[in-house]
């Protein structure tokens, strides 16, 4: 019988290097000592957001990405997608939260980060279609370092198809909740992130372009303390609030009720 711990029993703080016992982070992944959030896989996310059962994933088919053969990018996704148990850095679906209906497009950071791509790029442009379709709000959680460079101007491409598919969604018009959690970074942030009709952002996410160190390691400033943190860009209007995450559910579901559209989530 061994003396180590179980895989997976133990994990550190990123913010306090504290080392927590997995029953100590709770259902919402909080630091019992600094009170740090952890960053959520997609599935957890949606286990916070939505009402419970009311998941119901869109079909996607899958279509290879390495168009340019970038060497070890295939055995990337195979590992990203054995831990994650997704097959892409973004979950779409019909859910509803507190029985109000949306479609949501969920990233996942633990996903290589999140990264866009062309495959997040499909399924995000098929989550605002149906969204379209069904006159339904879509919700996008972002949690991405950017565009993913195993893909280059593929990747990026997927920015402007996105920001075009919203426009159409804007002429319906349907709504658009974008909600901003850790990361938001790099092309995420300056594309389609605050786009939103309602622009919401967890507390303690960090959201911005490119990163304090590459910033510092460019141009010698100072930056503040509270640089590219939610509670900044709130200070400076750039978002319609920050929310903690246990009232992230409650918020999004007065929102939805303040839109009080009559989509359907389940045909259409």
């Amino acid at each position: 019988m061994s003396h180590y711990p179980e895989p997976g029993t133990w994990t550190t703080c990123v913010a306090c290097g504290r080392h927590v016992h997995h029953s100590q982070w709770g259902p919402l992944r909080q630091c019992p000592y600094c009170k740090h959030w952890q960053r959520l896989t997609a599935q957890r996310r949606l286990d916070q957001l939505v009402d419970p059962g009311s998941f119901h994933a869109l079909p996607m088919p899958e279509r290879p990405v390495n168009e340019l053969h970038f060497p070890g990018y295939d055995q990337k996704l195979a590992r990203a997608a054995q831990r994650t148990t997704s097959s892409e850095a973004v979950v779409i679906g019909t859910a509803t939260v507190r029985h109000h209906p949306a479609v949501f497009a969920v990233m996942d950071s633990y996903f290589m980060m999140g990264t866009l791509n062309t495959a997040v790029t499909r399924r995000i442009v098929t989550a605002s279609r149906v969204a379209r379709k069904r006159h339904l709000p879509l919700i996008i959680v972002t949690a991405s370092g950017g565009a993913r460079m195993q893909e280059g101007v593929y990747a990026l491409v997927g920015m402007n198809l996105i920001l075009a598919e919203f426009a159409r969604l804007a002429a319906v018009p349907v709504p658009l909740i974008t909600v901003l959690t850790d990361p938001t970074m790099g092309g995420i942030s300056a594309s389609f992130a605050f786009r939103g009709d309602v622009v919401v952002a967890e507390a303690g996410a960090k959201i911005g372009f490119a990163g304090a160190r590459v910033i510092q390691q460019t141009m010698p400033v100072d930056l503040p303390a509270d640089f590219q943190t939610a509670a900044s860009l709130l200070d400076h209007g750039m978002l319609d609030a920050v929310v903690e995450r246990p009232r992230l559910r409650a918020y999004l579901a007065n929102v939805l009720a303040a839109y009080h559209l009559e989509g359907d989530v389940n045909h259409g």
